[in-house]
């Protein structure tokens, strides 16, 4: 650790006098969020410190060794957050994004990626609380106020780290519960008018808080709505490269179905990268009547592993190329893919310039149109693309591979990356390391009935209606609990009445989706049942030997 580091300490105590700080600064403060929101905005700008420690008296004496060797690990912010009790909260965000890979937590006992701050125990990078601000004053209770802030920084790109060893095993923990008007506040400045009100009518409905209590709550708020939307947090290099990119070991994998002429012009593409792959794994699973027997020798300048499969399933194709991969990195792409000559080295400055084992990039589909706004700048990754994602091999070998029940449908790539996030491993995006992706009209998941209509289609069309499928649902009863499930479901019944488009084609769309209803809500429970069972039929996931 330079010996120049500079952490300032913001003790929050009325009665506890702070402790020797041999680290910087030490300002004292009550715990509440007036206080702490007048603290950054008086002194952060004159900080000549890297760091702010803020922390709660009642954990005692910080560490300063542990401190500073925090300081020295991937990240922006580093907490105890799920050690101190912010798990689950706020429970409103369950009515807006109830299955979104970052809603679950993992152990609180392992480092992880987690938006959930406390105060009590964070430590913040001085730039983070210029550039971004630091807790909204409007708040009753600090704990809100946290969440809010440390669901803003990740949305926004600072990466935000749990780090359990913070704090002492004896420390103090409290139990938290929210205010209404907290829980109400939060959805206003982190989510859509429609979300916001979406998420009073479910609370209404299931009971969870009455109208009037939420409307005397909601008449209190006088702050505008999502305020800091397009302030970005553009990260600096975390490492320079210590290493040779050169010398890296990359595997490139490639499952294909009936797709020769896309999966020609991506191996012709990898012919040309700037750092070249160690091998490409083609996990082929065309019928053999079918089959084209003379890729081998048209790419034969290439490192080029072609293994067929009999059976077409992908994650059994993925599985088995990745266990006769040799690479000390893997490479997902798809077959309907077109790539840049200097993919592989984007992804791999990538990792070892944010120190995260997982890069992924973004996905050019022309037909959908231009980019959503989360997809429009570094941060932390709550996506896992297998069509344009590098990892290293330890990675999967503690997390697992690919699990067999989306063999035939979609979330196969969701399922592998939220059990990568659940162990702990930092994944980061970067929307600079691009790949076209077709959406070829046959082949892929096409063979097997899914993706027909996808959310984008069903959005443009009147009579078109996206409903999940199966697999999908089985991934939320896999990693989210009853309440979230439910939620879930529901969010997706309302987007069969969503479309991009003028007045007269939405009330075309709100009527027709309101006559087919009853359909709806009988599929959706069909498909429900259908992923219950799914939980008996397949196996335990399978691990990298």
């Amino acid at each position: 650790m330079p010996q120049t580091i500079r952490i300032d300490l913001i003790w929050q105590s009325e009665k506890y006098p702070p402790p020797e700080w041999p680290l910087g600064e030490v300002f004292t403060v009550n715990a509440d969020t007036q206080s702490l929101y007048n603290v950054v905005r008086e002194k952060s700008q004159a900080s000549s410190a890297q760091f702010w420690l803020f922390w709660d008296s009642r954990l005692g004496n910080p560490d300063t060794a542990v401190i500073a060797e925090i300081a020295t690990t991937p990240g922006d912010v580093w907490h105890a957050g799920l050690k101190l009790g912010t798990s689950g909260l706020p429970t409103w965000i369950n009515f807006v994004v109830p299955t979104w890979m970052l809603n679950r937590d993992p152990d609180n006992d392992i480092v992880s990626t987690s938006w959930r701050v406390s105060l009590a125990a964070c430590l913040v990078r001085t730039e983070v609380l210029i550039k971004m601000g630091g807790v909204h004053k409007e708040f009753v209770s600090l704990a809100g106020a946290a969440l809010e802030m440390g669901h803003r920084y990740i949305s926004q790109g600072v990466y935000v780290r749990h780090i359990p060893a913070m704090i002492a095993k004896s420390s103090f923990i409290e139990s938290i519960k929210l205010p209404l008007y907290d829980e109400l506040l939060f959805i206003h400045l982190r989510f859509s008018r429609l979300q916001f009100w979406w998420s009073i009518f479910r609370a209404v409905l299931i009971g969870n808080s009455s109208l009037v209590s939420i409307l005397r709550a909601w008449r209190k708020i006088n702050v505008p709505s999502q305020p800091d939307r397009d302030l970005i947090y553009n990260r600096s290099a975390l490492l320079e490269n210590p290493h040779r990119l050169e010398d890296a070991r990359v595997t490139v994998l490639i499952p294909t179905l009936e797709r020769y002429p896309y999966l020609r012009v991506v191996l012709d593409q990898l012919r040309r990268q700037t750092i070249k792959p160690l091998e490409i794994v083609v996990v082929d699973q065309t019928p053999l009547e079918e089959r084209d027997m003379a890729l081998a020798e048209e790419f034969k300048d290439l490192p080029l592993n072609l293994i067929h499969l009999d059976y077409a399933g992908q994650s059994t194709a993925r599985n088995v190329g990745l266990q006769a991969s040799k690479g000390d990195y893997i490479l997902f792409i798809d077959d309907d893919d077109e790539i840049q000559n200097n993919l592989i080295e984007l992804h791999l400055k990538n990792i070892h310039q944010s120190l995260a084992p997982v890069s992924s990039g973004y996905a050019v589909e022309p037909e959908s149109g231009p980019a959503p706004y989360e997809f429009t700048y570094a941060r932390i990754s709550d996506v896992f693309p297998t069509n344009n994602t590098l990892i290293r091999r330890e990675v999967l070998q503690s997390s697992g591979l690919f699990d067999l029940a989306y063999d035939k449908g979609q979330q196969a790539d969701g399922d592998l990356g939220m059990r990568i996030y659940l162990n702990g491993t930092l994944m980061s995006y970067n929307p600079t390391i691009e790949v076209l992706h077709h959406h070829a009209p046959r082949g892929g998941l096409r063979t097997h009935k899914a993706r027909v209509i996808t959310a984008g289609l069903s959005r443009q069309k009147v009579m078109l209606r996206r409903l999940p499928h199966q697999t999908e649902i089985y991934l939320s009863l896999r990693y989210f609990d009853a309440h979230q499930v439910r939620e879930y479901l529901w969010l997706k019944v309302r987007g069969t009445f969503a479309i991009h488009s003028g007045l007269p084609r939405k009330i075309a769309k709100l009527v027709i989706g309101l006559l087919i209803l009853p359909n709806t809500l009988w599929k959706m429970r069909q498909r429900y049942k259908a992923a219950t069972q799914m939980f008996e039929v397949y196996p335990q996931i399978d691990y990298l030997k």
